[in-house]
């Protein structure tokens, strides 16, 4: 495990995200957020690992996370993601959304848009659970069902999907500028379509028969149809929307809840993913074929994959990569980035060459080496 420094905080970590950076510059990224759960008070805080941070004192390692600024927050962070260079946006179990700005002069956090009772019961306030930006745009969804769609520059609410589920909605990704992708409570994926009127998804997929909660999804970053889920069971998902309405390939990931799954942003042969059993897995495909190699099949042997079924109709050649597991075409390897431990990683973010997490052990980890 070499290369991973270790920050303990004094609070459950229930966040962690980079700072983007411009993709133009080869800059890695040395800012990121976090956000806490499950304690007294509740902050999130922003940290430096590069040197134009707060300054380490002489006995701190290299590379240590240092604290910058931070800002309570009330309830729990749920979510928590860049909206630009200098703009957080959070979602809270109180059922808010806030909007924080970084001040890079004075280096303080404040409130810049609060929206306080986004999610909601008639009587009671409801988690916020997800939010997903593409600024301006911040589109959340919550444990009451709904898909509120915000603008930062705007405090209204520009719409509301009142009823688009009548289970919890657990986390959101966009697909494109105008769809997003929902997974939920009942093991359900469905996708919207903004430009459509009405509270009706344009496509609903689920494991047939099963009914686990989904917690994770993410969208691989150059291929928009294939996504990748994980949820309660803690096995990971990879589905192709496109292809009928079942997950191309299963694959027993964590022996528990999977929290987080991140497809790497530049290279998306690589995905992370993050468990309630305390690991943290680095999945790497590779592949000798022009076809995306996360829907090539394969397996090791730490790996049992079960293949769904091949949906009518589809491509034969993709389909039947994944069913033979043909490891001549190829391959998938795990690796497990973290030392053994005993409680939950709740949180992953990945980007170039550098990983941070989150823990209920109130530890933050951060690797800047990691093989991509």
């Amino acid at each position: 495990m070499e290369g991973i420094n270790a920050k303990y905080v004094s609070k459950k970590i229930s966040k962690t995200r980079w700072r983007p950076v411009s993709s133009s510059s080869l800059q890695q990224p040395d800012i990121f957020a976090t956000g806490s759960w499950d304690n007294e008070d509740n902050s999130i805080s922003i940290w430096s690992i590069g040197e134009n941070g707060v300054s380490s004192m002489d006995d701190e390692f290299e590379g240590d996370p240092q604290l910058v600024c931070e800002y309570k927050h009330n309830g729990d962070v749920l979510d928590l993601q860049f909206l630009d260079q200098d703009r957080i946006v959070t979602a809270s179990s109180t059922g808010a959304v806030t909007i924080f700005q970084h001040h890079h002069n004075s280096q303080t956090l404040s409130v810049s848009q609060l929206w306080e009772r986004a999610h909601h019961y008639p009587c009671d306030n409801a988690p916020c659970t997800g939010v997903v930006c593409n600024s301006p745009e911040i589109v959340t969804v919550g444990e009451d069902g709904r898909i509120m769609l915000f603008r930062a520059d705007q405090e209204g609410v520009q719409r509301t999907i009142e009823k688009a589920d009548s289970s919890a909605i657990h986390a959101v990704t966009f697909l494109r500028t105008t769809e997003i992708l929902t997974v939920n409570s009942i093991g359900q994926l469905k996708i919207w379509d903004f430009r459509q009127p009405g509270n009706e998804p344009s496509q609903i997929l689920s494991l047939t028969g099963d009914r686990v909660p989904l917690h994770c999804v993410d969208r691989h970053p150059n291929q928009q149809h294939i996504v990748a889920t994980g949820g309660q069971d803690g096995m990971l998902c990879i589905w192709d929307v496109r292809q009928g309405n079942m997950p191309f390939s299963l694959m027993e990931a964590h022996s528990s809840e999977m929290w987080e799954v991140h497809f790497h942003p530049s290279n998306p042969d690589h995905l992370f993913s993050c468990s309630e059993d305390g690991s943290l897995l680095h999945w790497e495909t590779s592949s000798n074929s022009d076809i995306p190699s996360f829907l090539q099949g394969g397996r090791n042997t730490s790996i049992i994959s079960r293949n769904a079924i091949a949906p009518a109709g589809g491509n034969q050649s993709l389909i039947n990569a994944w069913l033979t597991g043909d490891s001549s075409k190829g391959h998938l390897e795990t690796t497990h980035m973290l030392p053994t431990q005993m409680l939950s990683v709740n949180s992953l973010d990945v980007l170039g060459q550098c990983l941070v997490c989150g823990t209920d052990g109130e530890a933050i980890y951060v690797n800047r080496h990691v093989p991509i």
